[in-house]
């Protein structure tokens, strides 16, 4: 191939990835009427190219620059209207008021300059979304998401994420519509249940569905006030454990209220404190008899394990729908609180070693008590995700307040994640069981 071909494949490379881009754009179909609209006019003033000409000759009072337009009618034309183009494709609409406004909220550097809009364009991974790209102007990402609701009102969109690029002289906006809400009920279907290993569905975000790895993350904290849906959320979590074979040990201090007898069919139900313990010993001795297999056979995890020698070792899991209401010592004699404390060093030695064997930990608490939840197991708590929450509540699940700022107080089955993803819970049927 020669350099000239090259260069050729270039040139079209370009083309073709601008062209890309401009499809890409929310504003697209009315700059592409813009642009047809010239062509019409560049057919039109062509067609007329030779009566102008012929006009001029019999005015005598005319600028010489008028005279030289009319004359050349079709180039005066060309350029006039390409400047225009190329201003218009250059600068996306909204750009002076998208400023301003952002200026208006304060969100400014140490000069008073707020960002500049370069570009609005659609995200290829998903239509749904429409990525705001800025010129920062030094302003720390931190600061664009103390602002995030501010920006949101301002523009009229509900941020998705918030992402720096080309080092940190740009910030994207990950946004929809303001009206473009998620549904407030999205009922669980079979179809939804991921084929990968053991990937669980959570929910429906702006950007698609939000799943958590176990064979990744393999334990998962949630939180929520009374009425959130969290309790639904964890059923559904369980449920798709189930399905893919997993072992399920679930502590219900409700005598069963919250678990028909459908679950005590399919998993293994807890109802006290002294039988929790026992199933806790159960995990732990499961654990060490793994950790020994496994560094007799040289494999590091479960997986690994699996697939070396061919079998289908489950993982296992437990859930209790309020860990911290099982936790707490207040008012407890000196026997139950010797049987928490054992308790609660059972689910940390868990939490700490339970991910390469396949043992998991799915937590839930609607209580706003940072002491109640320890910090050897929160610590180890890698999958956060809260609902309708106080600043409290949502400061213990997650660490910031997002929880209690983002999810209006009303809703229902709608969670934020730890890193910030907004989703809707599938709402699962128990009767799907």
């Amino acid at each position: 191939m020669t350099r000239e071909d090259k260069k050729k494949i270039e040139r079209r490379a370009y083309w073709h990835d601008l062209l890309r881009q401009l499809r890409g754009t929310p504003d697209f179909p009315v700059k592409l009427f813009f642009h047809a609209l010239f062509l019409v006019g560049a057919v039109y003033v062509a067609t007329k190219q030779a009566i102008l000409r012929e006009q001029v000759k019999h005015i005598e009072l005319i600028s010489p620059i008028l005279k030289a337009a009319m004359e050349h009618a079709v180039t005066a034309y060309l350029f006039v209207g390409g400047m225009a183009l190329l201003a218009l494709l250059l600068y996306p609409f909204g750009r002076r008021a998208a400023k301003d406004q952002l200026q208006c909220i304060g969100l400014i550097n140490h000069a008073g300059m707020p960002p500049d809009l370069l570009r609005k364009r659609r995200d290829k991974d998903n239509p749904r979304v429409t990525i705001w790209e800025f010129r920062n102007q030094s302003i720390p990402l931190q600061e664009w998401e103390k602002k995030c609701l501010a920006i949101e009102t301002a523009l009229g969109i509900t941020i998705v994420k918030l992402a720096y690029a080309k080092g940190k002289s740009r910030v994207l906006v990950y946004a929809v519509s303001a009206g473009d809400d998620l549904p407030e009920v999205m009922k669980w279907q079979d179809s939804y249940l991921s084929p990968k290993s053991f990937v669980l569905v959570l929910g429906e975000s702006y950007t698609g569905p939000v799943t958590v790895n176990l064979a990744h993350i393999p334990h998962i904290l949630l939180g929520g006030s009374t009425g959130s849906g969290k309790s639904v959320l964890l059923k559904l979590l369980l449920m798709q454990a189930l399905q893919k074979g997993a072992m399920v040990w679930v502590a219900d201090f409700k005598g069963g209220v919250d678990y028909p007898h459908t679950w005590g069919g399919l998993c293994e139900m807890v109802f006290t404190e002294s039988d929790l313990l026992m199933t806790l010993d159960k995990l732990v001795h499961m654990l060490e008899q793994r950790k020994a297999a496994f560094r007799s056979v040289g494999c590091a995890n479960l997986d690994e394990y699996n697939q070396k020698l061919g079998c289908c070792v489950p993982r296992c899991i437990f859930a209790c729908d309020e860990v911290a209401e099982l936790l707490d010592r207040t008012g407890a004699d000196n026997e139950k609180k010797k049987l928490l404390a054992q308790i609660e060093n059972r689910l940390s030695t868990i939490a700490r070693q339970g991910r390469a064997f396949g043992i998991h930990l799915i937590l839930a608490t609607q209580r706003p008590d940072a002491n109640v939840l320890p910090g050897q197991i929160k610590n180890n708590m890698d999958f956060r995700v809260c609902g309708r929450a106080g600043n409290v509540l949502s400061q213990i699940i997650l660490d910031n307040t997002s929880a209690a700022e983002q999810i209006p107080k009303d809703a229902r089955g709608r969670f934020i994640t730890g890193d910030g993803i907004v989703f809707q819970g599938y709402l699962f049927d128990e009767g799907q069981l």
